[in-house]
């Protein structure tokens, strides 16, 4: 069990390079752990261990527990300390405080809710408009808290200064346009009809510890992120109104769903994630229960 751990982490700090140089390097220490891996050993099934473990210890902090662990995260202190000197530290504070880690290992799930993936769903729901003049019916699988079913209520720029959406949000989104081909942009946001968010576990950002939760996921490096979460959460809890949530098994709910979906209406059925961690069958029955 530990070796599988073990090989887990490794694969985790191969993918942390040039993204976050903390998790990077503690991935590697952590690996060579027999104390680490052992705690590791209660993440419930199913879950990615690496990123449970960091968010766990992460999430702690952010509450206010008092260790100098505090003082290496960027995320924390405008000063950091270098990450190369924080493992003992870090090993540490798993010792500490052992018994809130495992608590949270067997309770929490990672449930990142990356508000800057709606820079790709704009172009997409934007053609989807452009051939089917239907206000859209959004259906997410894997919602999470429902960040990306809000998608025309943010501003988007692509490569240039020119803004599409809704250009009087709060939030404002931007990526660059990299090869030739150009994707279909809306001068305003294609108008949505119906938001259906589903999930095993749907996260309540009304709920100040399901909020830190998900602040919590976010790589201590990514200052960026955390202001778009932040950004989108604080908007979000002023339209959250605007979409109705389903907790349960996606895959299992959507044919029961879909019956009620309005007829002037182009459904829309989408993930930004999820399905990566759906067994091959899974993956199958929901791509069949969509072609029906």
């Amino acid at each position: 069990m530990k070796d599988v751990i073990a090989n887990q982490f490794i694969r985790f700090g191969e993918q942390c390079k040039n993204y976050s140089p903390m998790y990077e390097f503690f991935s590697y220490k952590i690996a060579k752990d027999d104390l680490l891996l052992d705690l590791c050993t209660y993440v419930k099934e199913g879950q990615p261990i690496p990123n449970l473990l960091f968010a766990a210890v992460q999430f702690l902090l952010y509450k206010g527990y008092d260790h100098p662990l505090k003082t290496f995260y960027p995320s924390i202190v405008d000063e950091p300390k270098e990450h190369k000197h924080a493992f003992p530290y870090f090993r540490d504070f798993c010792q500490k405080f052992k018994q809130e880690i495992i608590h949270l290992l067997q309770t929490k799930n990672v449930q990142t809710n990356e508000v800057r993936r709606c820079t790709f769903l704009y172009p997409c729901f934007s053609k989807i408009y452009k051939m089917t003049r239907q206000p859209l019916a959004l259906i997410e699988i894997g919602t999470s808290a429902g960040l990306q079913l809000l998608f025309d209520q943010y501003s988007y720029s692509y490569s240039t200064e020119k803004r599409y959406g809704n250009v009087k949000s709060n939030v404002h989104l931007s990526t660059k346009i990299r090869g030739k081909s150009k994707p279909v942009l809306s001068e305003n946001s294609p108008p949505v009809q119906l938001r259906i968010g589903i999930d095993l576990n749907i996260v309540d950002l009304s709920k100040d510890e399901d909020r830190l939760w998900l602040l919590a996921l976010i790589w201590p490096e990514h200052e960026d992120r955390r202001k778009k979460f932040i950004e989108a959460s604080n908007y979000f809890l002023k339209h959250k109104s605007m979409i109705e949530f389903i907790e349960g098994d996606g895959v299992q709910l959507l044919p029961s769903i879909m019956k009620n979906i309005p007829t002037n209406s182009t459904l829309c059925i989408f993930h930004t994630f999820v399905a990566n961690q759906m067994s091959k069958e899974v993956r199958q029955t929901l791509l069949e229960t969509i072609k029906k």
